[in-house]
């Protein structure tokens, strides 16, 4: 493609953001479609939950170019993420290719590259593009359950929401709640609400790990974030020190696993709580990093948060009391909202059918080279279907292999063998993860290795001395910013960005969001 090609970008997350910089810096005209009144994605005020927290600190979580304010805590609330994703658009002269309240419903493949229809406040309207990136998010569809009698439930005056929908802390005070689920979503939730709701119930179909930010001993959860960390997961391919850690040393890692386990059960008092998970401490890393909620533990130890384990709802009601739930474990509890952190679909709902089934698999898992690239449809990529724990750098890093791609500078095996890959790393996923791996779209605890396959194909090596630093020390993302300085200068980093509120009260959602 030359500069003068014209890219869609639907998104404005930090992965359309993070492609909206590079490619642009590159030559091409570049527009990116967010159908939100501002940039964040998942930390736009339009849906971030109240008590929505980075995982990692801010010198973990932020761009290789775009270090994160030095007055900012170390663990950010969604308000003062999304305020650095607003700066990096500031800073990055990003504003004017943005068309924000403007969702795409429909993109057709054409010839020349695709024709959209695209709906904002004014109607809808036509447009086009020469390359589409598809950056949605993998966090953008909920997924809602199907409670027997939650019509009822509704009609008795009882809410039932997903977790993206819930914004007001303050719509809870005095009520009886329920979350269901035991992600991190529903255990930030479960802390903030237990402070002002009359009673907090977690259902929880299955507990999980989840890991302390310091378990104690000096360790914390971003050695989980270094090469020796990752190493103690079983990759697809393993380099001559794993395959000794999985093989013939297999104890250090077992040990290291077993130490972790019981500073954790400890930290988090979980066998006082009776809330000990039954599977294996390594679980902690499918698709996601169980990371746990500051103050979670201590609120079920004082009697603020009731956790349900091994339970479900089985049914909505509407009693004289007030809207009520019956458990699988026989208990029914009142419950004036219902609040579900279950999770989101993956799945792309403007492209066409025919586009949609060339895309997937028969299990619904995308058919990614890279995580990037489909591999029977022209002129399209996929930005941020490589989520991680370190998504900024996972973003970027896809964005300059996607630059590269574009710009014909890379070399790539036959479809043929990108397509046997793909299936290869599917099987491979749904083997490790019992098929937890978000149809193919999270890499999490791979973020390395995929970072490095990503430097491979663009023929760039950090330093030896970066690399063994990071064998030990949590991944830095200024280490990677050589790939914007190729052929272009590093801004300063932010020094006076607006103050931010944390908890800032957003806008309520738009009715057609999804």
């Amino acid at each position: 493609m030359t500069s003068g090609n014209r890219i869609a970008i639907v998104g404005a997350g930090i992965a359309g953001l993070a492609y909206a910089k590079v490619l642009s810096r590159e030559g091409f005209p570049v527009e990116v479609f967010d159908r939100t009144p501002d940039v964040g994605g998942v930390w736009s005020a339009t849906r971030r939950y109240p008590g929505l927290r980075t995982q990692n600190t801010k010198r973990t979580y932020h761009f290789s170019d775009f270090p994160m304010p030095g007055d900012y805590p170390d663990v950010l609330d969604g308000a003062q993420m999304q305020a650095y994703l607003d700066s990096y658009v500031q800073q990055f002269g990003l504003r004017d290719s943005l068309r924000l309240n403007t969702e795409v419903v429909a993109a057709d493949p054409v010839d020349s590259g695709w024709l959209l229809e695209i709906r904002d406040e004014s109607g809808i309207h036509r447009s086009s593009c020469d390359h589409l990136v598809v950056a949605n998010g993998v966090f953008s569809d909920p997924t809602m359950p199907d409670f027997r009698g939650d019509d009822l439930y509704r009609i008795g005056g009882g809410q039932l929401l997903h977790t993206s929908e819930f914004h007001d802390i303050e719509s809870v005070r005095g009520k009886t709640v329920v979350i269901v689920g035991y992600g991190k979503s529903a255990c930030d939730i479960a802390e903030a609400v237990s402070h002002v709701a009359a009673s907090t119930t977690v259902v929880a179909r299955r507990l999980l790990w989840k890991m302390p930010h310091k378990p104690g001993f000096g360790l914390g959860y971003e050695r989980m974030l270094t090469r020796l960390g990752e190493a103690h997961f079983r990759y697809q391919h393993l380099n001559r020190f794993e395959r000794f850690l999985h093989g013939s040393g297999h104890s250090f890692r077992d040990s290291n696993f077993d130490v972790l386990r019981e500073l954790t059960t400890k930290k988090l008092l979980l066998r006082e709580l009776d809330l000990v998970p039954e599977g294996r401490f390594e679980e902690i890393a499918q698709s996601s990093v169980g990371l746990a909620t500051e103050g979670f533990y201590e609120q079920v130890r004082d009697g603020h948060i009731t956790v349900h384990r091994d339970t479900t709802i089985t049914e909505m009601f509407s009693t004289k009391a007030g809207p009520a739930v019956q458990m699988s474990n026989g208990q029914r509890i009142r419950a004036d909202v219902v609040l579900c952190a279950t999770g989101f679909q993956q799945r792309v709902p403007f492209l066409t059918p025919y586009v949609q089934r060339r895309l997937t698999d028969e299990d619904g898992n995308f058919r990614l080279y890279r995580h990037v690239l489909p591999v029977e449809v022209p002129n399209l990529t996929f930005a941020g279907y490589n989520s991680s724990t370190i998504s900024t750098l996972n973003a970027e890093v896809a964005a300059h292999w996607t630059a590269a791609l574009l710009r014909g500078r890379l070399t790539l095996p036959a479809p043929e063998e990108m397509a046997a890959q793909v299936d290869e790393r599917l099987r491979w996923m749904d083997a490790g993860t019992n098929g937890h791996h978000a149809h193919g779209t999270a890499i999490t605890p791979f973020a390395i290795h995929n970072i490095d396959e990503l430097l491979r194909d663009l023929k760039f090596r950090l330093p030896l001395t970066t690399r063994l630093a990071q064998w030990f020390r949590p991944i830095r993302p200024s280490a990677y910013r050589g790939l914007g300085e190729r052929s272009h200068p590093t801004p300063q980093p932010p020094t006076n960005l607006p103050p931010v509120e944390p908890n800032l009260e957003p806008h309520r959602p738009r009715a057609d969001l999804s």
